[in-house]
């Protein structure tokens, strides 16, 4: 019983941080929700594991991250689309007015967008990002310095970041 409460806890504790990441992830709403929900649902089977033994937080970010890399796997060519016909919202977002970043991030490729999301929003080493997602040091430099190149460029060249630059 006092598994299932401790468990509860962390879950309503954790639910919008956990939402931001997945966000920051997938680049979409619904993909992040749908990615906190599998990550929670396999954090519940291993909840009396890993409570003792690890950092709760960490095993459901790594799960996500792994998860996260397993879909993009499945799906390479499939485009999906941020704006679904119902609509909602929810205040562990960014809100509309700050998503000119979140596009551009969006629009990186998935290994490129996972990295820079581990570096900057996680901030883990590189060796922590290799372990996560399960490639070497070497291709995290490398996926980090293309995604911060493709970000430079197109906030760069944005109408947007233009402006604010006058």
């Amino acid at each position: 019983m006092d598994d299932e409460a401790g468990f509860d806890n962390f879950v309503a504790e954790q639910t919008d941080a956990l939402l931001r990441y997945g966000y920051v992830l997938t680049g979409n709403r619904h993909d992040a929700a749908d990615l906190v929900q599998e990550a929670l649902v396999r954090l519940c089977g291993a909840w009396a594991r890993v409570r003792r033994k690890d950092s709760p937080h960490s095993y459901v970010r790594t799960t996500m991250a792994r998860l996260h890399i397993s879909v993009w796997r499945r799906r390479r060519r499939e485009h999906l689309t941020d704006e679904p016909p119902d609509r909602g919202h929810h205040e562990a977002f960014p809100p509309d007015e700050d998503q000119g970043l979140w596009e551009e991030l969006a629009a990186l490729p998935r290994r490129q967008r996972a990295v820079l999301v581990l570096r900057y929003y996680e901030q883990l080493s590189d060796a922590e990002i290799a372990k996560v997602l399960g490639i070497s040091s070497g291709t995290v430099r490398s996926q980090a310095f293309r995604g911060l190149d493709k970000l430079r460029s197109s906030l760069s060249s944005s109408p947007a970041f233009d402006r604010s630059m006058r």
